[in-house]
């Protein structure tokens, strides 16, 4: 018969869930919009002429490979920046640098995404007959992890991540069809975008800690360039990611009125960025970073998929 202090303690499945919770709210899951929509995207461009009853079970998969890979790099960057993020004010909560997560808890949650993504990119070796996932789900996993620790060498960290999210239209294109890496140059223009946009507005967030990375000596735009010419190099940045997203609308014959639609709005949303931080400096921070580059994917990922297959 069981003690009242046993019959009190919650249950394995139950301290497993709130740890699975605590986690999740602090790698926020729903950030995920930065990234997914590119990989839909992606795998769109890559389908021809498959069946929507496979192509539907393809597109299941993709998204599930993404949540299980961004959460892996998630959890990895908050095992590897710990420490840092105990010193500094603003992320001094965060769940492992706080203790509310233990490292050990967060070690075993980021290895079962990175199991549940090895088991998903197998299932498009056993249920599609293509390799191509499997073969490079480990190496795809060493990238995203690698950004963790970019920070500590060089500034060019905000391109490693910018990187390690331009994998996400290629990897989904290459597991619905391989060939589409090679005959679909459009996707490689959306891959270069995804790279400049994302350093573009990374390079934005470290304005927050570049009194911070100083002090500790870590490698930022902003720390070691100063702000001035941080701001400057991510507006030439996101310049250069319009003008690779409009190269992708002219690469590809199905992209047609929508997508090009898709191009001007998101250039108005890069404008509109830039100018709620020359107005608000870092007051306008969540509104430039999260609610402005979460649309842009939106409306991108969204628009592009529409012309492709209106």
């Amino acid at each position: 018969m069981m003690s009242p202090e046993q019959l009190a303690a919650p249950t394995l499945p139950l301290r497993w869930l709130g740890r699975v919770r605590v986690a999740a709210a602090d790698i926020k899951l729903s950030h995920s919009v930065f990234a997914l929509p590119f990989a839909v995207l992606g795998a769109f461009l890559a389908r021809v002429d498959s069946a929507w009853s496979t192509f539907g079970g393809q597109i299941v998969l993709v998204v599930l490979c993404m949540i299980a890979a961004r959460t892996w790099a998630m959890l990895v960057n908050r095992l590897a920046d710990a420490r840092l993020d105990a010193d500094n004010p603003r992320t001094a909560r965060r769940a492992v640098a706080s203790g509310r997560l233990s490292a050990g808890s967060a070690l075993g949650l980021a290895l079962s995404a990175a199991g549940a993504f090895l088991i998903l990119t197998a299932c498009f070796a056993v249920m599609y007959q293509n390799n191509w996932p499997l073969l490079l789900a480990l190496p795809v996993l060493g990238w995203l992890a690698f950004y963790s620790f970019a920070k500590r060498f060089t500034w060019l960290c905000h391109v490693l991540l910018g990187s390690a999210l331009a994998i996400a239209p290629v990897a989904a294109a290459l597991a619905v069809r391989p060939e589409a890496v090679g005959d679909t140059p459009a996707l490689w223009w959306i891959a270069a975008m995804v790279l400049l946009w994302v350093a573009g507005f990374d390079v934005i967030y470290a304005l927050q800690d570049t009194e911070f990375d100083q002090r500790v000596g870590l490698f930022s735009i902003p720390s070691r360039l100063g702000v001035p010419a941080a701001l400057w190099l991510s507006r030439a940045m996101h310049v250069g990611s319009l003008a690779c997203l409009a190269l992708a609308w002219r690469a590809d014959a199905r992209f047609g009125g929508v997508f090009l639609a898709a191009v001007v709005l998101a250039g108005v949303l890069l404008v509109a960025e830039h100018v709620v931080l020359d107005k608000r400096g870092k007051a306008g921070l969540d509104m430039a970073f999260f609610t402005l580059n979460g649309v842009i994917s939106c409306v991108v990922g969204t628009l592009g998929v529409v012309d492709l297959i209106g």
